[in-house]
């Protein structure tokens, strides 16, 4: 989604910078949307540009 390993989102993960929900059937990552956007605030203001590859509409 953010155009980055998906090591990367789970380091972004362990440092604080992006909480994940576990999915309780799979315990896949999932994010909020809210958090994504905040975190792409962030990276925007420190000078880098995030590219967004896709956003999964909720249901």
């Amino acid at each position: 989604m953010l155009g980055v390993a998906p090591l990367t989102v789970r380091n972004w993960d362990k440092r604080g910078k992006l909480m994940a929900y576990r999915n309780p059937v799979n315990n896949y990552r999932m994010y909020k949307i809210e958090d994504v956007e905040r975190l792409m605030q962030q990276i925007e203001e420190s000078g880098n540009k995030p590219r967004v590859i896709a956003v999964k509409k909720e249901e």
